[in-house]
């Protein structure tokens, strides 16, 4: 009898971040199971070819758009292509009446399929704002991470993971998501390519610049980063949201700022303001965020 085929199965791995390596091979072929031989060997069994791709991979059909996997846990496994069934040789038919057939059966080829990954980031937090506000410098002030941080639009072309401890050695994991501006649900800017991430977080920060000259224009900033997220997927209107003020180190931020507290006030909404440079106001922020984590964070 023949060998059977290898299958193709791909793995969660938490020490890959990316999906690049995908960018550039786009085809993979598990082993084939060997021939049967003479004096009744049989073929060797295909090795099974696996494929570690980041935790939080979607796994899609490209034909049909189905979810075939959603691997969300650290070594989470699924098959995405079966190998083929091996043939049966002219030994298996053998009987004492028929010693020697002359007919086998062929081996089936294997499944054959186009698949789409597509990396969702597993946060708990996510920060979201326009561009400059300064996401990444929160990031690194309350997490050991260091994102790129510059004073131009665009500095953050990934986002950015970190993991926050708070009390009784607990920790949270947030991420910077970078490239929201006003039609990024529609592909503006970094739109689409990160609005995805949010989907998974629990809590998002909404970080306003306080600095902006024209008083109108944190709160303008506010309504028009909702909207793309209700545009992109409505259910993000449901996830709490915890408006911070940054840049309080600045005298013109401190200027406006009761200006748009009163404003989120009568909108019913509580602001915090902070500096995400010199960590002032970053930790009763941080608390308030824990108090709105799942019960399984806290």
């Amino acid at each position: 009898d023949g060998g059977q085929g290898g299958d193709i199965i791909l793995i969660a791995d938490e020490g890959l971040g990316s999906l690049l390596d995908f960018r550039y091979v786009r085809s993979y072929r598990a082993q084939s199971g060997a021939h049967g031989k003479g004096k009744n060997q049989h073929g060797k069994s295909g090795s099974d070819l696996i494929l570690p791709v980041p935790v939080g991979t979607l796994i899609k059909d490209e034909e049909t758009g189905e979810l075939i996997k959603d691997l969300c846990k650290p070594g989470e496994r699924v098959v995405v292509a079966e190998g083929g069934l091996g043939g049966k040789g002219n030994a298996h038919f053998a009987s004492s009446a028929r010693q020697a057939p002359r007919f086998a059966q062929e081996g089936q080829k294997g499944c054959e399929r186009w698949i789409t990954l597509e990396l969702k980031l597993l946060a708990d937090v996510g920060v979201i704002g326009l561009p400059n506000s300064g996401k990444s410098t929160l990031v690194s002030r309350v997490s050991a991470a260091r994102p790129k941080i510059a004073d131009y639009p665009f500095t953050t072309l990934v986002p950015s993971l970190g993991v926050v401890s708070y009390s009784d050695h607990k920790t949270f994991v947030i991420a910077d998501i970078p490239g929201l501006i006003e039609g990024a649900h529609e592909g503006s800017g970094l739109g689409t390519t990160f609005l995805r991430h949010i989907e998974r977080t629990s809590v998002l920060i909404h970080l306003l610049d306080g600095s902006q000259v024209s008083s109108k224009s944190p709160l303008r900033d506010f309504e028009m980063i909702n909207d793309e997220l209700k545009s992109f997927n409505p259910a993000l209107a449901e996830t709490p949201q915890v408006v911070a003020v940054n840049k309080m180190d600045l005298p013109e931020s401190k200027e406006i700022y009761s200006h748009i507290r009163e404003r989120f006030k009568k909108m019913g909404k509580e602001i915090f303001p902070l500096s995400a440079v010199t960590g002032e106001g970053v930790k009763p922020l941080i608390a308030h965020v824990v108090h709105l984590l799942p019960k399984g964070k806290k």
